[in-house]
């Protein structure tokens, strides 16, 4: 079932493309005709409509670029129809007349492709080893980037320099007169030449980066001068970047020098505000320098196929720390197998990696904690205020479509429609980000829930927060992205921004943190107490969620176990058609969760147990199952993370030395070898040189 989203942007782009076909052809009739007006009219809208397209709809036009239909070919084609017309109108001398603006056209085109192979160059020319963010990479010649229009944006360039070339055509159609054709036509070949003049300037001395070699000798010696000791490797796609994003404030506060390694060249400016080093090495061949740095131990927040290259560095200690712990499959992977050691929470998930049977070894599980919950405030009682806020954030539907992985599809209506019914509760809905991305049922469910609760705001009333508390987040938001926002020019590439996000300013870190603490009460002081929320922004963040609450309602996921650090009632939704003493069994996580049918039936008793503590029979398993999960709290997982690394480190320093020594050792060895040989050789056996030791 597709979502309700899908079907409206194919009918869009469906009609864009149909539109274009009439354009074209409207554009081929009024030429041979002719029917100037139809010509006209034709003429002015087919290049209107690319325009708009290449900013729209830019998916649509790169498809026809696959069938090579693409924007040179579509301009060329517009302007030989014009041509075409203006040899059918009365009053216009082919030879004469018509040739001058031919030829003018002809090299309106060598400019074009001329700016083009300069554009290469000049992309070439600007495009370094590696990228960095937090460094000061100055010396490496960072220079602002061309105008995108020029340097990037092929398509939008040769349609905007085309505009005059169309707006003469028109009035030669109209007047006769191939005056002002040429009057267009020659401001587009002035505007065409120009603009490959002010690219071809990059590529002069005075604008040009170091080249690959001197770019790696620097970043080896900023290496050495820096020293780091401890980083975070990570390599994903566009929607990736969370699972990295929630261990920076963990990774900068840990002993040493920490930094962070990428893959992807996108990934520099996914990674949230941070103060922490950021290097990203998408060559292999160069990623492998940094066994020759003082790096001793790298993060893994997730596995991907380029995990693999990183370790085969072999100076370098690899731990498994996870972007999050669950009872899913997902959260014990036969990958792990590849690192020296698996960090995990608590006792619970070194007994999954030992159930699970998949060659992981007992003594390369750590236990550390979950130091990202700090933030997480511990439970207070049952709600005091009119409402009791109950966020239900379900877990996404997963690669293998079993349906136990997410509520939404099967139970996420019901859910929220028992929840919608209680008059006495405030709903925070904050589904994960990948929604609907494998399964569009689950999408399609996401987008119906978001209208029931729509609608359930509609219906409701009450006081609303005077205009000061609108004024106060707004103040808090600008606040906060003045902090964590880079602002680039749109014409600004990689170097610029890796010059612009040069060495932070001392103290940003602990600025960034206050601001997003003032940004969350200013946030949840902005809404009245009474309206539900719909929460599919990154801002507020599922912790600031988690203390908003009173109660959670989620899936089998990592959310749950990060909740119980609070100890506050939370429920489990149950779609995997197990019998519930079954599902209990199977998933640890849920052993002091309520669980909930897919029907919703069970809501109601669900709430009254959150609003009267003598109801609650779990809240002695919720304590008893978080230790299990997470782990002691004393000493606290901040110190025992802390401690892993320092260890894992030390591990890595031990290897070397042993590797040192074996190596020093080697020619000692053989020359004891050889003396031995020479002095035991038998007469005539020709001395140590005919020795197996001198060979």
């Amino acid at each position: 079932m597709p979502s309700a989203g899908i079907a409206p942007r194919r009918a869009v782009q469906l009609a864009a493309l149909f539109a274009m076909m009439v354009a074209f052809t409207a554009q081929l009739i009024g030429a041979l005709l002719p029917v100037i007006p139809l010509f006209i009219a034709a003429s002015v809208v087919n290049l209107g409509l690319d325009l708009v397209l290449q900013h729209q709809q830019p998916a649509l036009l790169a498809l026809l670029g696959r069938i090579r239909f693409d924007v040179t070919v579509r301009q060329l084609l517009r302007d030989i129809l014009m041509l075409v017309g203006l040899l059918h109108i009365d009053g216009i001398n082919p030879l004469e007349e018509q040739a001058p603006l031919t030829i003018t056209l002809l090299a309106f085109y060598g400019t074009h492709f001329v700016c083009q192979a300069v554009a290469v160059l000049v992309r070439r020319s600007r495009s370094l080893p590696f990228v960095t963010r937090n460094i000061d990479a100055s010396a490496l010649g960072l220079a602002d980037a061309p105008p995108r229009l020029l340097y990037r944006q092929t398509g939008r360039r040769l349609l905007r320099f085309s505009v005059p070339t169309t707006t003469g055509m028109m009035i030669t159609a109209v007047t006769g007169n191939v005056f002002w054709g040429g009057i267009g036509i020659g401001v587009a070949l002035l505007l065409s030449a120009g603009g490959t003049l002010y690219l071809s300037s990059w590529l002069l001395p005075g604008k040009q980066v170091v080249g690959e070699q001197r770019a790696l000798a620097w970043l080896d010696n900023w290496l050495a001068a820096y020293r780091p000791t401890v980083g975070m490797y990570f390599s994903g796609g566009v929607t990736s970047a969370y699972q990295a994003n929630m261990w920076l404030d963990t990774l900068a506060g840990l002993d040493g020098k920490p930094i962070i390694i990428l893959r992807e060249r996108f990934m520099v400016q996914k990674i949230e505000a941070t103060d922490i080093p950021i290097v990203c090495i998408p060559k292999v061949a160069h990623l492998m320098r940094l066994e020759h740095s003082t790096l001793k131990a790298l993060l893994h927040p997730a596995n991907s196929g380029k995990t693999s290259q990183i370790l085969r560095i072999p100076s370098i200690k690899h731990a498994f720390i996870n972007h999050g712990e669950s009872d899913k499959l997902s959260s014990c992977n036969p990958y792990a197998k590849a690192y020296d050691e698996v960090w995990v929470a608590g006792p619970a998930a070194r007994d999954r990696y030992q159930l699970a049977d998949i060659g992981i070894e007992d003594k390369d599980v750590v236990e550390v904690g979950r130091p990202q919950l700090t933030p997480i405030r511990p439970y207070e009682g049952a709600p005091i205020g009119r409402y009791t806020t109950v966020l239900y954030a379900p877990t996404w539907e997963g690669w293998d479509g079993n349906p136990g992985n997410t509520s939404v599809i099967l139970a996420g209506e019901n859910l929220v429609r028992a929840l919608l019914a209680d008059p006495s509760v405030r709903l925070l809905y904050k589904p994960h980000p990948m929604t609907g991305s494998v399964d569009l049922r689950a999408g399609a469910a996401d987008i119906r829930i978001q209208a029931m609760i729509a609608a359930a705001n509609a219906r409701r009333g009450g006081a609303l927060p005077g205009p000061e508390a609108a004024a106060e987040l707004a103040r808090r938001t600008a606040e906060l992205d003045r902090l964590t926002t880079a602002d680039f020019r749109k014409s600004a590439d990689e170097l610029e921004r890796m010059r612009l996000q040069g060495t932070p300013e001392e103290g940003h870190a602990a600025a960034v943190a206050a601001a997003v603490a003032a940004w969350e009460e200013a946030y949840w002081g902005a809404f009245p107490e009474w309206e539900h929320r719909v929460i599919t922004t990154v801002r507020p963040g599922i912790f600031a969620c988690f203390n908003e609450a009173d109660l959670l309602i989620s899936d089998v996921s990592s959310v749950v176990s990060d909740y119980l650090t609070s100890e506050k009632p939370y429920a489990v939704v149950n779609t995997s058609g197990m019998a519930e003493d079954d599902f209990r069994a199977q998933f640890p996580t849920v052993r002091a969760a309520t669980i909930l049918t897919p029907d919703g039936a069970g809501v109601p008793a669900l709430l009254e147990s959150v609003r009267d503590p003598e109801r609650d029979v779990l809240a002695a398993a919720r304590a008893e199952l978080k230790e299990h999960l997470l782990g002691p709290s004393d000493p606290p997982s901040t110190v025992r993370f802390n401690e892993a690394a320092v260890e894992l480190c030390a591990r890595a320093d031990e290897r070397r030395r042993r590797m040192e020594n074996r190596l020093s050792g080697i020619p000692v060895q053989r020359s004891q070898q050889a003396a031995t040989g020479a002095g035991t050789a038998r007469p005539g056996s020709g001395g140590a040189s005919d020795s197996p030791a001198a060979v």
